[in-house]
Parts: structure tokens; sequence; C-alpha cells
């Protein structure tokens, strides 16, 4: 088993490009740590019902929290797999936790899209609320406007879409998450994939550079 980080700011395509190579490709597996963490408070796990207290409260879900969880699916996911991991680690600190793990780290990826194009793009988003397949009205729209192409629900705009919040996400972004760019560029392991091409031409040269 092998891990791949994906970088890149929010909204540069990292869940829709995993989601499609993991579909296509049976020794990839995708795993997105806001999904692993909806997913823990759902099942009422020993670290899902610590998050959710977290959660509840307004507060950060610690990163070594996040990476305990982080820690069990490594654990789980056994033969020829590489992992594609989306949204850990997020800062510095969840990578060092990521590194005293031992985690089997084959390279990390960078989507790279400039922040103007990253603002057109996720107010265009759009997702579904029953089985949280993703959309966009120009990118990847579904083949009836405004409905789910998998089970048929009225699509909907996530909360931190809007346009400030997405402004205030960038902002977190360089300041906490870029910092990654040079932390693995410096051990040799970073590639860079331009993303402003379409979302099949991003995941045919992301898996030649993985």
């Amino acid at each position: 088993m092998n891990i791949v980080i994906l970088l890149g700011a929010p909204g540069s395509g990292k869940g829709t490009v995993a989601g499609k190579l993991a579909a296509d490709n049976a020794n990839l597996k995708h795993v997105s740590s806001g999904d692993l963490l909806r997913g823990a408070v759902a099942k009422g796990t020993e670290a899902g019902l610590e998050a959710k207290g977290y959660m509840e409260s307004g507060n950060l879900v610690p990163d070594a929290l996040i990476a305990r969880m982080i820690k069990d699916v490594v654990a789980e996911t056994t033969g020829d797999v590489t992992m594609l991991l989306d949204g850990f680690p997020r800062n510095l600190a969840q990578a060092e936790i990521l590194e005293e793990m031992g985690a089997p780290i084959k390279s990390a990826v960078l989507i790279d899209v400039p922040d103007e194009i990253i603002q057109d793009r996720i107010a265009g988003r759009r997702t579904c609320p029953k089985c949280k397949a993703g959309y966009h009205v120009k990118n990847l729209p579904p083949k009836v406007e405004g409905v789910c192409d998998n089970c048929g629900s009225e699509l909907t705009i996530r909360k931190d879409d809007n346009p400030e919040t997405v402004k205030d996400r960038l902002v977190v972004y360089h300041r906490q998450t870029e910092p990654l760019i040079e932390f693995y560029k410096a051990k040799g392991c970073l590639k860079t994939v331009d993303g402003m091409t379409g979302v099949d031409s991003v995941a045919a040269e992301f898996l030649k550079v993985m």
C-alpha cells in the first residue's frame, strides 16, 4: 500500500479528480478527510464521538484526532492499493504527524490553479445532499439541470461556497496549507499538474506523474 497526497487550493479539483481516478482504477482508493470525519461521526466510532464534541462546540477537530482516523484507514488498507489522500495533511503539523506514523508516502501531487479561476469554479459548484455526488454548472453539469444523476435529488450549494467564504478559505489555504508545497519539494517527492485543463486531462496527467 502506498499513499499519494493531493495538494491544491479549495476548488482546484482534488476531490473530483481523485474520485474519477478511484472509480476508473480498482487499485486506487480516494480518502477524503472531510468524508472520513463525517463518516466516523455518523457511525459513532470512538474517534467520531470525540470529534463530534469538538464540532458541536464550534471548535476545530485536533490534528492528532484526524490523524487517528487516517491511521485506522491506513491500517485496514492492504494489498496493491494506492491511497489518494485528499484534505490531509492540511498544515505542516499534520504533515509531521503523517511522517511520524511511518505512512508509505509515494508522492505529493499539486493541482495548480490560479486564485481567480478558483473563485469562479467554486461559485458554480453543486452538491447532492443525499449521495454527496459533486457537480459544476459549467465544467461537470448534471444531465438534468439541478438534479443529481445518481439518485435524482435536488442539488444544493454548500454554505462555504459563497464568494466571501471562498476568499476567506483561500487566505487560510495560502497561510496554512501552501507551505506543504515546499515541504514535499524539499523531500523530492512533489509533482505538479496543470489544473486548468478539463477533468479528464487533469486526471490523466495526475495518473502519469503520481
